[in-house]
């Protein structure tokens, strides 16, 4: 308790904290609402400008983005039936009935208290579950990392995306690009083409720019403007009574336990888990017909499980140094600019800096609350700022970003690179995920795997014969294994359905 008291005093000490929270509760939210431009776009956006930052103050500006930005995709879930970040796909199920109903403001304000509710509970999970994981890890050596890394990406792998074949492909992809420069231990450089700027490998901040922010802006502006229509916003209270108030506390914590735990998953995040947790409230409600025609129930499963999953996802990041999604692996980089290797020595050494977190969570999702509760009428209007004016700035922005993170030109390059081959890509149906986890974890596998083996002298018994190791390793095999076989089910029955009709 008092290591929580000196941290809400550090945070509350800085008036420059409660700007950055501010700005980037705005900024996150604004990113979250626009279709297209997601709370990973706005982080990988910001990320350079943190490089001149400390820690706690880039961390302030980057776990606000992150908050803002995932509660933010419910504005145009409900209003115009557009979710703004994959997140918050199920909101729209009930959010845009109950909008074309003249209900905007109460599906709107459920949404908001709910998510506020999803992202507490996520976060004091985190601050319970985080340092038994962490005192876990502190017994984990070379073999265990490495089968932490291979099952991580291959959960990735087999959960992003609808094709065993192609999220593999992806995380390959990933794999490739991560090798791309000098290989650990030795240094020596491989797949450089001669290219003198490859020698270290492709950069992390312009990588994830061009993959992430790049190819979504290319995505947005093939599909063209359109025109918007967005539901009125009549202002009634908190628009729901206290009745319905505490009869959704069940679904709000069960759905906020499916966001925090699917969230701890690496590499899965908030477009499953609001699917998941709307499934769940749809099978276990008594009237389960009514799912989809635009009630309360659907809006609180899929904000309160989003917004949770933002604590899960912090989990493997600060015990393992395993980013919990692709947002996270953007995080990662803030720590690792400042010298800050997240992992097991990372929990217990910096104990105070994780206290920090915690309470800058907790900050960022009371002023996210505030900010969204009072400000909604304002950031609406954005939904109608024309693509044609947004996306140029935010392009000018990606390469600004990058530029300054070496003041390399051949960043900027690295940055179109990743972005036309992330555009390319989505169109043949690869998930990105996996290819930014592979990125983020190639080096990590790479690293740990040549230090087992050197340490057993080019054996790889211990990788299997270790507990653990054996039982990550294994789990991973088990996951392939089921996975293509209910493909291959799938597709029988698919061939017999034809052969049918």
């Amino acid at each position: 308790m008092n290591q929580f008291i000196t941290a809400f005093s550090t945070v509350f000490s800085d008036p420059m904290a409660f700007v950055l929270i501010f700005a980037g509760t705005v900024i996150g939210i604004i990113f979250g609402c626009i279709p297209g431009l997601t709370a990973g776009m706005a982080i990988a956006l910001f990320l350079p400008l943190t490089f001149r930052m400390d820690i706690i103050p880039s961390l302030t500006l980057l776990l606000a983005l992150y908050i803002g930005g995932i509660s933010g995709g419910l504005i145009s879930a409900i209003l115009i039936k557009i979710p703004g970040t994959p997140a918050s796909i199920a909101t729209v199920f009930d959010g845009g009935p109950m909008a074309d109903r003249g209900e905007s403001w109460r599906a709107l304000s459920v949404g908001i208290v709910f998510s506020f509710l999803g992202t507490l509970i996520g976060i004091l999970i985190l601050c319970c579950l985080a340092p038994v994981l962490g005192k876990f890890s502190l017994s984990l050596g070379m073999f265990e990392y490495f089968s932490v890394a291979v099952f991580s990406l291959t959960l990735v792998a087999v959960l992003c995306g609808t094709s065993l074949t192609k999220g593999l492909l992806a995380c390959l992809i990933g794999l490739f690009m991560a090798t791309v420069g000098a290989a650990p231990i030795d240094g020596f450089t491989r797949f450089t083409m001669g290219i003198h700027d490859l020698d270290a490998g492709f950069k992390e901040v312009p990588a994830l720019v061009g993959l992430f922010a790049i190819s979504e802006l290319l995505n947005c502006g093939k599909e063209g403007q359109g025109s918007v229509k967005m539901a009125k916003i009549n202002r009634k209270g908190f628009g729901m009574s206290g009745k319905e108030f505490f009869g959704q506390w069940w679904n709000c914590l069960r759905s906020s336990l499916i966001g925090t735990f699917i969230g701890i998953l690496p590499g899965i995040g908030g477009s499953v888990c609001n699917l998941l947790a709307y499934g769940v409230a749809k099978k276990s409600s008594k009237y389960p017909e009514k799912f989809g025609t635009g009630i309360i129930d659907g809006i609180v499963a899929s904000e309160a499980s989003n917004n949770a999953c933002i604590g899960g996802t912090m989990v493997p990041l600060l015990t393992l140094g395993i980013p919990g999604d692709a947002v996270t692996a953007i995080l990662l980089g803030a720590f690792t600019i400042n010298g800050l290797t997240p992992g097991p020595m990372f929990y217990q050494e910096n104990i105070k800096l994780i206290y920090v977190i915690y309470a800058l969570m907790f900050v960022c999702s009371i002023v996210t609350f505030v900010v969204q509760f009072f400000g909604i009428k304002g950031f609406t209007q954005l939904l109608k700022v024309p693509k044609y004016i947004l996306l140029p700035m935010v392009m000018v922005l990606c390469i600004v970003g990058s530029f300054g993170t070496n003041n390399r030109i051949f960043d900027v390059w690295t940055l179109l690179l990743w972005g036309v081959m992330g555009f390319i890509l989505t169109k043949f149906d690869l998930p990105l995920t996996p290819i930014i986890m592979g990125f983020i974890l190639g080096p990590i596998c790479e690293k740990y795997l040549r230090r087992g083996l050197m340490m057993s002298r080019g054996s790889f018994m211990p990788f299997i014969t270790r507990p653990v190791s054996g039982i990550f390793l294994g789990l991973s095999l088990l996951m392939v294994i089921i996975t293509f076989a209910s493909q291959m089910v799938r597709l029988a029955r698919t061939i017999r359905g034809r052969k049918g009709e």
